[in-house]
């Protein structure tokens, strides 16, 4: 018996979404198929949306899914009817990447996660019907097939509608800082942009047990958000600020490690010079395509500094997303405080509130 399906599909790029009913393909045999709770939506979206990131139209997008599972592949062996799940991207298991525990940079990462190259199936998820497998999952949907690898099993006792951002942006800023950066106890630590994925950082930063937290932004009401959520000491960023050299007022060598989130050149070249000698920087928040970041050589050479790149927070999902939830249970990681709610058929209000920056991580909910 076939399962019908509300999907929100973008037929091109630049087009709103538009809400179809269409069947549900069975999950193959490393698949499940899922009935969503609710989904976050990540800048991600907008940037595949807008045509500024690959994908083949039409498409459903949708990448921190969470929800529970209706049916599973023959195959399957570790998740089951029933079960509450997270969603996360998509990674071949058999790369060399995926093979030495980093599934983050798969060789196949972008036919998995963009181009929605649905893994081990070559049958489409909607008979004649949009491209459905955007990271796995294509979450903008009252149902969604993901592959066991990209799947989450949550046995805590939490309000499952919160946990899908946790499979992207909250996991990517998290991440970055926990599992990319991996601050030493009393390092000092810099934030630059606090969107979601910033806010993310400055939780991990906290958590880690960074003595200075340091956040960067243009914005004044989320730079005194930032100061709930652990960061000691704000600078506000903007065309007559030297974010450098306020930065070494608070700590006078430098600080031990930037997180670059924003996307913007010119921040991230005020993240970098920021930094001690021998600091590191993780740059997280994606450019526009085109965009050249300029560093000077012999600087990075005398400074010893590192630039390092981030993917997904370096996330091992089915660790790393169950330890996030652990700490949001103690407490310890609030990132509840950032989501906004939406119902499904407010997805395009929902879209333009992210862009517009009136919500952190809006979260569309399934009635």
């Amino acid at each position: 018996m076939s399962t019908s399906a509300r999907i929100a599909v973008v037929a091109k790029a630049g087009a709103d979404y538009e809400i179809e009913t269409r069947d549900i393909a069975d999950p193959g045999p490393h698949e499940v198929l899922i009935k969503l709770v609710a989904t976050g939506v990540c800048h991600t979206d907008l940037s595949v949306q807008a045509g500024n990131l690959p994908t083949n139209y039409p498409v459903v997008l949708g990448h921190e899914g969470a929800g529970i599972i209706l049916k599973v592949g023959s195959h399957v062996r570790d998740l089951a009817e029933g079960d509450k799940v997270v969603l996360s991207y998509g990674s071949c298991g058999h790369c060399r990447p995926c093979e030495e525990g980093d599934p983050a940079y798969c060789a196949d990462f972008e036919a998995l996660n963009f181009m929605n190259e649905r893994q081990g199936d070559d049958a489409p998820v909607f008979d004649d019907g949009p491209n459905a497998a955007f990271f796995q999952q294509s979450s903008f949907a009252t149902h969604s097939i993901a592959h066991e690898r990209n799947v989450v099993k949550i046995d805590a006792d939490v309000d499952i509608s919160l946990l899908g951002p946790l499979g992207c942006g909250i996991q990517t800023g998290a991440g970055a800082v926990m599992r990319t950066a991996r601050p030493p106890a009393g390092s000092s630590l810099l934030v630059s942009g606090v969107g979601s994925v910033g806010m993310a950082a400055v939780m991990g930063a906290k958590v880690a047990g960074c003595s200075t937290i340091i956040a960067v932004d243009t914005n004044a009401d989320r730079l005194e958000l930032a100061r709930e959520f652990g960061a000691t000491d704000t600078v506000q960023a903007g065309k007559d600020v030297d974010v450098a050299e306020e930065v070494r007022k608070i700590v006078a060598g430098g600080v031990d490690f930037s997180i670059e989130c924003s996307g913007n050149d010119k921040a991230a070249r005020a993240a970098l010079q920021a930094l001690a000698k021998r600091g590191t920087l993780v740059v997280v928040g994606a450019p526009p395509s085109g965009t050249e970041y300029a560093f000077d050589a012999n600087e990075q050479i005398l400074s010893g500094r590192k630039i390092v790149g981030c993917v997904e927070g370096d996330a091992k999902v089915k660790q790393f997303i169950p330890e996030l939830v652990h700490l949001y249970e103690r407490g310890l990681f609030p990132f509840d405080r950032l989501i906004e709610r939406y119902p499904f058929d407010k997805i395009n209000e929902a879209v333009k509130d992210l862009h517009d920056g009136k919500v952190f991580k809006p979260v569309l909910e399934f009635g």
